[in-house]
């Protein structure tokens, strides 16, 4: 069996950051998690991991050593072009929220997956 595991986070603005990711991968805020200083999101399905935010007092100051993948095409085969129009309009969201996009990144012809940076500049994929 698994073992259930949280994704911690430092942040700046834990409500906003946790706002901005609950969007991003439709996750819904923990029932009866309430600090000023935190934020917890949970998968309102159930499977995947909650994800924690914490109030830290110093900024980011390098690069993530790991980072977040969003999948929204889901698992191969794929249709290249559907494929392509599902990140694009997933990055679209994600840029109308705070994000930043960094560059892209291709598969030979093929849109591979757009590299991000969410609203407190951590970076995470669109794919």
């Amino acid at each position: 069996m698994a073992t259930h595991w949280t994704l911690g986070c430092d942040s700046a603005d834990p409500h906003r950051l946790a706002a901005f990711w609950a969007l991003a991968l439709g996750y819904v805020d923990e029932p009866g998690y309430e600090d000023a200083d935190g934020a917890s999101l949970i998968d309102p399905d159930g499977k995947g991991p909650a994800i924690g935010f914490l109030r830290v007092p110093e900024p980011k100051t390098a690069k993530n050593r790991m980072h977040i993948d969003i999948r929204v095409a889901g698992e191969p085969p794929w249709d290249m072009g559907e494929r392509e129009q599902l990140i694009r309009a997933k990055v679209a969201e994600l840029t109308a929220a705070g994000a930043k996009t960094t560059r892209e990144e291709r598969y030979g012809d093929d849109l591979g997956h757009v590299v991000m940076h969410d609203p407190e500049g951590n970076e995470f994929c669109v794919a």
